[in-house]
């Protein structure tokens, strides 16, 4: 039987621009399309590992406005229980403006609003239905101090305690050796592993830190992944990118899925490898974000051959 899933994190409206390229500093461009999309890294992951089958519960806050209102009834719709998310009466849900190039690369600029009022209330809410084995996922768009409780409640609850370091900052060693898998991508793994640039000896540095699965997502070259057989590459999937916003939270949905579901470290972390190549194949980071046919039209991966071997 699956563990469950329960992610601790944020919920925002994206606004997303696609325009020819990204801008230069001081340069105003024409953009193409402006849409409007449920995100965030919390609500993402969250939907991400639902979409593929999870049993998946979302805490964290939206403002008492429409933008929360949406964000609700979203994850309500991809099978997400909603109950853990409160209303902030004080704070805007959280926005994120996204520029989307043609290539399918972009820029992201988050204003926190909502996001930044998760507190120990909202800790005790996700932790206190954590059982043994289940799976605690986080991020860093949440107040730092609320992470920290959650992972040491993570820990007392023998939860399997996921966190993905983005946006990008430095952690406390203390920290780290309380995770049992850590998920960011290249950028960010220079930054928590400073001054080591070079992305396997950045898992290698991260994972003998404490970290027992450190995995560093390396856009299309695939990803590395480091635990106590060590550091090693897993293969890409192939895909015509489109537009990358959700990609790596498409990886860490699916990663979270993997574990729950029992199956081996390198086998979910090749799952989330798929979830993250076909998550970049439309625009939106919600909107692309696969199901198990998605997978299968695009890379002809069943779920099902993924062994139970963890």
């Amino acid at each position: 039987m699956a563990a469950r899933i329960v992610v601790l994190g944020s919920l925002n409206l994206d606004l997303t621009v696609t325009l020819p390229r990204l801008p230069h500093a001081g340069e105003t461009m024409l953009g193409q399309r402006l849409g409007t999309f449920p995100g965030g890294k919390g609500a993402n992951q969250a939907v991400a590992a639902a979409r593929l089958g999870g049993d998946v519960s979302m805490v964290g806050r939206v403002g008492s406005d429409v933008s929360g209102d949406l964000l609700i009834r979203n994850l309500e719709a991809n099978g997400v229980n909603s109950s853990g998310v409160e209303r902030d009466t004080t704070e805007p849900t959280g926005r994120a403006l996204i520029l989307v190039a043609e290539d399918g690369q972009n820029m992201i600029v988050v204003v926190a609003g909502a996001n930044a009022a998760v507190d120990q209330m909202d800790v005790q809410r996700a932790t206190a239905q954590l059982r043994p084995g289940d799976v605690l996922v986080m991020q860093l768009e949440i107040p730092l101090a609320a992470v920290e409780q959650a992972v040491a409640a993570g820990r007392r609850a023998r939860a399997f305690v996921l966190l993905n370091a983005a946006p990008a900052r430095r952690l406390e060693p203390s920290l780290l050796r309380q995770l049992d898998g850590l998920v960011l991508n290249e950028q960010e793994a220079g930054t928590l592993a400073d001054p080591i640039r070079d992305p396997a000896d950045a898992a290698r540095a991260l994972h003998q830190a404490g970290a027992k699965l450190v995995a560093v997502t390396l856009g299309p070259k695939g990803c590395i992944l480091c635990d106590e057989g060590g550091a090693r590459s897993v293969e890409p999937f192939k895909v015509d990118a489109v537009d990358t916003t959700g990609a790596g939270d498409a990886f860490v949905g699916a990663l979270a899925f993997g574990l729950a579901s029992r199956i081996s470290p390198m086998a979910a972390v090749r799952l989330a490898n798929a979830a993250g190549a076909a998550a970049s194949t439309s625009v939106g980071a919600q909107e692309a974000l696969p199901r198990p046919e998605d997978l299968r039209r695009l890379f002809r991966l069943d779920l099902s051959s993924f062994g139970k071997t963890a």
